[in-house]
């Protein structure tokens, strides 16, 4: 017997998949430079020159060595070079044995995911929030919480969190800055929902956990990004540098226990045992090496600052409304009618590939995503302008 389940999710990829698989094909049939896809965040910057340097010469190495098994959390000296780089950064006493190295962010959120809940648990979302999130909570067999943020500040709404949280549940799953909105948490915001957090953990006798996705913690255009460790105890960061060093496809990332928490160690080793019961162990050894090497690399924010510059001022002489983004490389765009799948496919008649908000958890919006060519922005601004005139 097929997991209907699993047949499901395989015969319906996400919206953004779909969208991203028929740009494929629409590229295929009429050229690259007339299909204006925002649907990926698939960055179009090259990854620093370190990267492919650091590549070169482990080539040239004992490819027994390079392309052979590491133990099952990662390298020790990658594992103890993200710690220390966590305790450069934010001034977190950081240890490699709270590091566990992953394939990507998703392996990352899979794993806390696992490792801290159990059937029946409940799992907080901020709403809009990654699609993707609600497949891992339910994968877990616990319930996917949704949580509006307020709007039009896309802060997170501690009275509403509030409410929300019960003696079910088990976490609550932050991303900062936001994919798909791009709004990055203010210090005051973090500050209130620790206190909201720490009140509830005495009220229920038993901790409520953040895990904090955060992919986009390098891309933001002045905004400071709170380290949520720093502010709440029972914190667990996953990251990735698919975003930071633009490889999304080679899947490196890790998970950080907080050494602030009392059971450190037996959390780390659950996360061991969920990354070994789920299948995520040895994170591509390859690029664990090229990580220890270039792991301060800068990220190229200033290409992504001029293409959301070249956006927004695009849409703003066209009268669209967006959200103004403070990080990541999505803009926030509302639709010109409330059925935001329908606006999308009305999009895609004019070979604009943008994703409707409905599986974001918030009707009404559509996602683009900007970290693509320049000159796709600037081609796409023909067919908004199209777009606009269907509706009028």
């Amino acid at each position: 017997m097929i997991n209907e389940r699993m047949l499901a999710l395989g015969k319906e990829p996400s919206a953004i998949r779909k969208l991203y698989a028929y740009g494929l094909q629409r590229k295929a049939e009429v050229g690259d430079e007339n299909v204006y896809d925002l649907s990926i965040g698939n960055p179009s910057i090259p990854a620093p020159e370190a990267v492919r340097t650091r590549i070169h010469e482990l080539a040239d190495e004992d490819p027994v060595v390079i392309h052979g098994y590491t133990m099952s959390p990662g390298l020790r000296e990658v594992r103890d070079r993200v710690a220390r780089n966590l305790h450069e950064r934010f001034g977190i006493d950081a240890s490699g044995d709270q590091v566990y190295m992953t394939a990507g962010a998703t392996a990352a959120l899979d794993i806390s995911i696992s490792a801290i809940t159990h059937p029946g648990d409940e799992v907080i979302v901020n709403a809009p929030y990654f699609p993707e999130y609600r497949v891992m909570i339910e994968t877990a067999e616990c319930t996917c919480v949704e949580v509006m943020m307020t709007v039009p500040d896309f802060q997170m709404d501690i009275e509403a969190l509030r409410q929300a949280i019960n003696p079910k549940t088990a976490a609550i799953l932050l991303n900062s800055p936001n994919n798909p909105v791009g709004c990055v948490y203010s210090e005051e915001n973090v500050r209130a929902l620790a206190a909201l957090l720490e009140q509830k953990e005495a009220e229920y006798g038993h901790p409520i956990y953040i895990i904090s996705d955060e992919p986009y913690r390098e891309i933001t255009y002045g905004k400071d990004v709170p380290f949520t460790a720093n502010y709440y105890r029972d914190t667990i960061v996953c990251y990735s540098w698919a975003k930071s060093l633009s490889l999304p496809g080679e899947r490196i990332g890790y998970v950080y226990v907080s050494d602030n928490i009392p059971n450190k160690a037996d959390l780390s080793a659950a996360i061991a045992g969920a990354g070994r019961a789920l299948g995520f162990i040895c994170a591509p050894a390859l690029f664990q090496r090229v990580i220890l090497a270039c792991i301060d690399e800068p990220t190229n924010v200033e290409a992504y600052r001029e293409n959301r510059k070249i956006l927004t001022e695009g849409l703003s002489e066209l009268g669209y409304q967006y959200v103004e983004p403070d990080g990541a490389f999505y803009l926030w765009v509302k639709a010109l009618e409330d059925d935001a799948q329908a606006f999308s496919d009305q999009a895609k008649k004019h070979d604009l590939l943008i994703v409707p908000s409905d599986s974001f958890g918030m009707p009404g919006w559509v996602r683009c995503s900007y970290c693509v060519a320049p000159e796709t922005i600037k081609g796409s601004m023909k067919a908004w302008k199209e777009l606009k005139a269907d509706y009028e």
